[in-house]
């Protein structure tokens, strides 16, 4: 059985580096003023800044129906997503959307897109539009610029109808101008609104909770798996051939990491670093509200990967910061790399046929100390579409049609479409499994994906043990996973503390190489705090004393 490259998953949409993925949360910034704490649907008067939260925010959300489609062989666990590692009978799939919601109305959406996009008019695009009812114009823009591309279209006066807005663009001017330009969605989704549109009706709560900006829901949300997304990747064919098992300490690590690369990401979640971005503020059992930068593990972890580089375990084109740290994982280069869930399935594909012996596993994080590991849950979505204000009733109507369709849950007509494309064009079934072709990998790429995303889920028909191995994993992480105070809060921070964090980035990664020393980092912090952290603080505690915590 040939397997597909590419995977039926929405276990936790895109990150920024299936998509440049980063321990960063990205954070936003507009105007300054106070917490926002109260707004009313379909109001746009009012600070743009702050969160809302409680009960707030349970007025402005839509209301929530499980979807009842294919039941997963792996039910979710410690905020895992769920697993679906049985074969479907496609010859009997449900319809989640039995009756076309669009109406055929021109539509044209800006997405990031990573890798080449698809020709305009392929059958991919074409029958997607047909059999949901739409007719988009697709201005795929490259992932990897992306957040230049979406800034100047904001600035501009020309915005496509509907625009797909990763967290991690979040900064600058680019916050305020989500509040700015684009609609309040509460009047077609808030409340038993959304059940016009049953598969957005069946989006968690959560997920729509953070999908509130500037006080009114304006994002289309892709759920996310509460669980690390970032995985720390090993080679085990080669582990087992030199008798070799997965460390299970910082110590265990060096002792045979001479053919390793750099862990900087994985690093913070085995030191316990807390997140960045506004996940980063917690309130500590000493009842003290405190950043991630003030705390010792923050120090330790970039000590630690300091010592991989300094011991020489590192490869040089890491240390030069160039390359693809995943061709070079591949190629036996490097035996260990950190990179978000999809390439446990994306690997293992690509590497089937030339290279069969091939096998990706992902460690299980550890602790400092060698024991249990102190993790955070990330947010429940991260990357939303949003509708333009100004836009025709017709045209919020089938961008939500669009939406829709692209949130069928796995086991259903439209989430083949969604994944797959057309069969006999862009897959074959072959012993009951779907497997792409060399056209459907180039054009069933992820641009629908991005509209909307069922409830976090992972399937990969043809290889349904990737499927139990990611979803377990992310389980026995779950066990550890804690919620910062500042969990499931879409929070917009005043624009006068939008540089404060900019500087750290860099300076990380020039200190675990060697070229800044621990009196820089230390300066930094102190740098932070006089000029705008210690403020930052009060008006983070202002937020959470009126909204409530999120732990």
């Amino acid at each position: 059985m040939k397997p597909n490259a590419a995977s039926a998953s929405a276990s936790s949409g895109p990150s920024r580096r299936s998509f440049l993925a980063s321990t960063a949360v990205a954070t936003a910034a507009v105007a300054g003023g106070m917490p926002l704490l109260t707004a009313c649907s379909g109001s746009d008067s009012g600070s743009r800044e702050g969160a809302t939260s409680g009960k707030a925010a349970d007025k402005l959300l839509p209301a929530y129906v499980a979807s009842t489609f294919a039941k997963p062989d792996i039910p979710a666990k410690n905020g895992s997503a769920t697993g679906y590692t049985g074969k479907v009978d496609l010859a009997a799939l449900a319809a989640s959307v039995p009756d076309k919601l669009g109406t055929g109305a021109p539509l044209k959406i800006m997405a990031p897109l990573w890798g080449a996009p698809p020709k305009t008019g392929n059958p991919y695009y074409k029958t997607l539009d047909e059999v949901a009812g739409t007719k988009i114009t697709w201005q795929n823009q490259d992932g990897n610029t992306y957040g230049e591309k979406l800034g100047a279209v904001l600035a501009s006066s020309s915005i496509p109808d509907v625009v797909v807005v990763p967290d991690w663009e979040l900064v600058g001017k680019i916050s305020s101008a989500v509040t700015a330009k684009f609609m309040d969605l509460g009047p077609y989704l808030a409340g038993d609104k959304v059940k016009k549109y049953p598969n957005l009706a069946a989006i968690p709560s959560d997920a729509w909770r953070v999908s509130i900006f500037g006080g009114a829901l304006r994002g289309i949300p892709m759920p996310a798996a509460s669980v690390p997304n970032i995985v720390p990747y090993y080679r085990k064919d080669i582990f087992d051939k030199k008798g070799w098992s997965a460390p299970k300490s910082p110590d265990e690590f060096l002792s045979w990491a001479k053919e390793a690369t750099s862990m900087r990401w994985s690093a913070a979640a085995i030191f316990g670093v807390l997140p960045a971005g506004p996940l980063g503020w917690n309130i500590g059992d000493d009842g003290k509200l405190t950043y991630r930068i003030e705390h010792p593990e923050y120090l330790e972890h970039l000590e630690w990967v300091r010592k991989l580089f300094a011991a020489g375990v590192v490869h040089p084109d890491d240390k030069a910061n160039t390359g693809v740290p995943g061709q070079r994982f591949t190629a036996g280069q490097v035996l260990v790399y950190d990179q978000n869930m999809s390439d446990w399935y994306g690997k293992t594909t690509e590497q089937a046929h030339s290279n069969p012996d091939f096998v990706i596993e992902g460690m299980d994080y550890f602790g400092a100390d060698g024991g249990n590991p102190t993790l955070y849950a990330g947010q429940p979505a991260t990357i939303w579409s949003m509708i333009r204000k100004g836009a025709s009733k017709e045209t919020i109507e089938n961008a939500l049609a669009a939406a829709n369709f692209a949130a069928a849950p796995y086991g259903t007509k439209e989430r083949m479409y969604v994944d797959y494309g057309v069969e006999g064009t862009h897959y074959t079934v072959e012993n009951g499994v779907p497997v792409k072709n060399d056209r459907g990998i180039q054009e069933v790429n992820n641009a629908w994906v991005l509209l909307a995303a069922p409830a976090p889920y992972l399937a990969h028909p043809d290889l349904p043990e990737i499927t139990r191995k990611q979803v377990e994993w992310q389980q026995r992480q779950g066990a550890f996973v804690k919620k910062t105070s500042t969990y499931g809060m879409n929070i917009v921070e005043p624009s006068r503390y939008a540089t404060l964090r900019s500087q750290f980035e860099q300076l990380e990664i020039d200190f675990v190489r060697g070229n800044k020393k621990l009196s820089d980092i230390q300066q930094a912090i102190s740098t932070w705090k006089s000029s705008g952290g210690d403020k930052l603080r009060d008006w983070y505690k202002q937020l959470i004393d009126k909204n409530g915590s999120g732990n």
